[in-house]
């Protein structure tokens, strides 16, 4: 595929450098199957010592990081545990790497079951792509009371309810807004003052799924588009599929349909197809999957975001190990995202 990229301006760019897996895959690494990606593994901390002092007991200890991730039947994490997995075997002196996700995007209580057993199990750090921006925090305050370093990546916890619990955790990623505003704007040009679009959001309670939806809305309402509808199809591509379907039926002017992840969008161009309306209502999504790619040479895609999901988990993980190294704030840091159209 030929893409063009448009770089969408930040503040703060990461410093130094710079969705649909097969399901008996994806079941494989839940709970039950974490995947600790080197040989070796550190002694858990001893009776009595927090995770932090273990990490600092000795040259020959390497810290352990766990990777906690949202549904590993989405492609976009996938990509990210495999650069992950990369990255930690291009660096098996500095730690070592547990990789874990969920089943769906929606199993709130596996994913704190998840972090719980981390911390279990002596971790020093844990990156987290929260699955719901407030149900992990007291989950994530116990660890940091063990002494575990804490890096939010991909979707951000929620202030308000991390104020409530003194709690503070950097988050390394995206401005999804910013992402969603440029991917509209691409489809905005497309359009006509007056048109009638939809938009397909993730898990209403994940932070990236409202900031994703404002990001569509800004780029609506600059260019005069009305949004005839919003719905909820949890970031997963049946789904969106069916919501997409019922949409169409019910808005016969609907032109376009933004959806805010790209397994959604994968569904709201099934959906175009099966209603013989190809061509006629366009679509456009997020994260830049393997699987969109084809349907962007085709036209089914308008376009989407890449945030890079191979090195998402990577930022994270170095932003972790500088913490536990005393050599960096727990500050939030901006990562590049990027708009990619077919030629």
């Amino acid at each position: 595929m030929l893409a063009l990229r448009m770089t969408i301006p930040r503040d703060q760019t990461w410093p130094g450098r710079w969705e649909r897996a097969p399901a008996s895959w994806a079941l494989t690494m839940v709970l039950a199957v974490s995947t600790l990606a080197s040989c070796g593994q550190p002694t858990p901390p001893s009776n009595g010592s927090s995770a932090a002092e273990s990490s600092s007991a000795g040259a020959a200890v390497r810290p352990r990081v766990a990777l906690v991730m949202k549904s590993l039947a989405n492609e976009f994490f996938v990509t990210m545990a495999e650069g992950a997995k990369q990255h930690q075997a291009a660096h098996q002196s500095e730690y070592d790497l547990i990789v874990n996700g969920i089943r769906n995007e929606t199993d709130i209580t596996q994913q704190v079951a998840l972090v719980e057993q981390m911390v279990a199990q002596g971790v020093q750090a844990i990156v987290i792509a929260p699955a719901d921006s407030r149900a992990l925090v007291p989950a994530l305050r116990r660890a940091q009371q063990h002494g575990v370093v804490v890096v939010n990546i991909d979707n951000k916890l929620d202030e308000a309810t991390l104020a409530d619990a003194g709690l503070r955790v950097p988050f390394v990623g995206p401005d999804n807004r910013a992402g969603a505003r440029a991917v509209g704007e691409v489809i905005a040009k497309r359009l006509g003052r007056g048109d009638a679009v939809a938009i397909l959001e993730g898990v209403p309670t994940a932070f990236n799924a409202q900031q994703r939806r404002l990001g569509f809305e800004d780029a609506m309402r600059a260019a005069g588009i009305r949004v005839a509808a919003v719905q909820g199809a949890q970031w997963e591509q049946d789904k969106a599929n069916t919501v997409s379907a019922a949409l169409l039926r019910e808005h016969p002017d609907l032109k376009a349909i933004l959806a805010s992840n790209d397994s959604m969008a994968l569904g709201a161009a099934a959906a175009v197809r099966q209603s013989a309306r190809a061509g006629q209502v366009l679509v456009v999504g997020f994260d830049n999957i393997a699987a969109v790619r084809q349907l962007l040479d085709e036209g089914r895609i308008l376009a989407t975001a890449d945030q890079h999901g191979d090195q998402l988990a990577v930022y994270g993980i170095e932003f972790a190990l500088r913490l536990l190294r005393k050599e960096a704030a727990p500050e939030d840091r901006q990562t590049p995202v990027d708009v990619v159209t077919a030629r």
